[in-house]
């Protein structure tokens, strides 16, 4: 099991078995409890789980704030706001309303580094506040009936310098005449006036206001860009709204549906079963796929999670088939599903890209194993040549036995791209094989007893598996004082490894990017080709790139 597996894995034990602790957890996964409080210390970097004495806990994503969950049609509105949050861009100031939909996004507020939120609203400044670090303006003005947001027109000079990038706002009814409308005049006098330099509008509008018609419309239908809705919605509404031109998303309570502005229907429906909503590796791959099914124009997309599940993965199957899709995206992590999952979409005739973990009859698209261990290979070949003249006194190359055929692609990669730039590997006994056991603690373990036997050798160059291994040796090497005898490239340019090789000095001196971020445009470009009939190969693959002081700022730069 490689360690981005096991990490799922401890998220689904963990889920499964709250009170778990490390001694069970590493017991289950057999692996050291080393290992297992490594893995945890990455999850909680990333915000998945919190670490609590003898274990940890799974961080409650985006629970609703209090108050919220007695809120009428609750359920609908937090799967709204969930998803309008998606659309919020890192380092933007936004205004938010004061309507109890707009709230339910607060919690997701949290995954953002820097914001600005302007807002009418006492509760949403409060809450805010209270649970981000986000920056918040209120506008100021006189309190509403309720008391909880300003209504008048007061407050609105303080706004006149400021460049809000958009507005996510609800409303009491919403009609392709009239567009977003208030009950009360003065709240949408004030909402009219907030929204009149905005650029982007985002209504966040349960079904249930569809068709209704408040006292004074705020927002036209042609200024509103994007328009999230629950499955609900009447008869037509999809159709309505591509004339409209307006972006719209549906929220259903297992599937999230997209569709495009261009006015007509779409050519294809594809689907999306994700791997999972808690990993941000996955989120990355399904905010890339709807960022290229939008470009597109001419795809509905529908995303659903699989939850890190096989049994899941086969329920979500289920239902994508009853939205009667015309290609499925699966990205699941249980290779005992795939025989099943594949049963289904071949029986009902439903073409099939997996995504990272191959399903035999799916046309497979990710990691590019050999290519991405080359890469690195090549940069370690050309910093020998440099700094060490050629030599090599020993090569040590961290491996993972049991991941089977991929990983030894990744490893002979890495061979051959070193050969390349220095003629000659070192002879048979000066390579040494680690199990690296896929984990920071085991390859620093290996490692450390390896540099016991050289204490004379100075140019010791290190291949890795993956990160984990590559940091386990540069932590061996340090602890023993022999840093400078050390060279190491890694694979997969983690979060692990990304402050190391921002340093021009450190001996881990880059690692091969896998960049989920970059998946969108090209699945949705071979998934078009499949529904066209074309010719596609078995497998396609990402375009790596290697990862080092020179470049990281470029391919994943700092937020202040």
């Amino acid at each position: 099991m490689i360690g981005f597996e096991r990490r799922q894995n401890i998220l689904r034990i963990l889920a499964e078995k709250p009170g778990i602790r490390v001694t069970q957890l590493a017991e289950q996964l057999d692996v050291s409890e080393g290992t297992i409080r490594n893995d945890l210390s990455a999850l909680e970097e990333e915000q998945q789980v919190r670490r609590v004495r003898g274990g940890a806990v799974l961080i409650e994503q985006a629970a609703p704030l209090p108050g919220l969950t007695q809120v009428a049609n609750a359920e609908a509105k937090q799967r709204i706001a969930r998803w309008a949050a998606e659309i919020v861009e890192e380092g933007s100031t936004i205004l938010l309303d004061a309507s109890t939909t707009v709230q339910f996004m607060i919690p997701h507020l949290r995954e953002f580094k820097r914001l600005t939120i302007v807002t009418n609203g006492l509760e949403t400044a409060r809450q805010v506040a209270r649970t981000t670090n986000h920056t918040v303006v209120l506008v100021g003005g006189m309190l509403n009936r309720s008391g909880n947001a300003t209504t008048s027109l007061i407050g609105l000079e303080m706004l006149k310098n400021m460049h809000i990038h958009a507005a996510y706002v609800s409303c009491v009814g919403f009609d392709l005449e009239s567009g977003l409308t208030e009950r009360h005049i003065e709240e949408a006098q004030l909402k009219e006036a907030m929204l009149a330099t905005i650029p982007r509008i985002i209504a966040l509008v349960g079904s249930n206001k569809i068709g209704a018609v408040g006292t004074l419309p705020f927002a036209k239908p042609e200024r509103i860009s994007h328009f999230l809705t629950d499955s609900d919605m009447p008869a037509g509404f999809v159709d309505q709204m591509r004339q409209a031109k307006i972006n719209l998303t549906v929220c259903g309570e297992n599937t999230v549906r997209s569709f495009t502005v261009d006015g007509q229907r779409a050519q294809f429906t594809i689907g999306f079963a994700n791997q999972s909503e808690q990993l941000p590796f996955a989120v990355d791959v399904r905010r890339s796929l709807e960022r290229a099914a939008a470009d597109v124009g001419s795809i509905d997309l529908v995303v659903a999670n699989n939850r890190l599940s096989g049994e899941e993965a086969l329920r979500v199957a289920d239902r994508l088939l009853q939205r009667n899709i015309d290609l499925v995206i699966e990205y699941q992590i249980d290779y005992k599903a795939g025989n099943l999952l594949m049963d289904k979409f071949q029986q009902a005739t439903i073409p099939v890209i997996a995504i990272d973990i191959p399903m035999v009859g799916a046309t497979f698209f990710g990691v590019d194993n050999y290519r991405a261990g080359h890469l690195a290979g090549r940069a370690l070949g050309e910093w020998v040549q440099g700094q060490w003249h050629g030599r090599i006194d020993h090569l040590l190359i961290l491996e993972e036995p049991r991941a089977g055929s991929l990983p030894e692609a990744r490893i002979q990669g890495q061979l051959d791209g070193l050969k390349e730039m220095i003629l000659q590997l070192p002879n048979a006994d000066q390579m040494h094989y680690i199990d690296c056991g896929n984990t920071t603690a085991v390859s620093e373990a290996g490692v450390a007893k390896l540099l016991q036997t050289l204490p004379n050798s100075h140019h010791i160059a290190i291949i890795s598996f993956n990160d984990e291994a590559a940091f386990g040796a540069l932590q061996a090497a340090r602890k023993a004082n022999r840093e400078a005898d050390v060279v190491i490239v890694g694979q997969g340019a983690d979060r692990l490894v990304r402050s190391e090789i921002r340093n021009p000095n450190a001996r881990l001196i880059g690692s091969t990017a896998y960049m989920p971020e970059r998946y969108g445009e090209k699945v949705i470009d071979l998934a078009l080709k499949i529904l066209r009939g074309e010719s596609v190969p078995p497998a396609v693959y990402i375009d790596h790139v290697f990862i080092n002081a020179s470049n990281i700022d470029r391919y994943y730069p700092l937020v202040d």
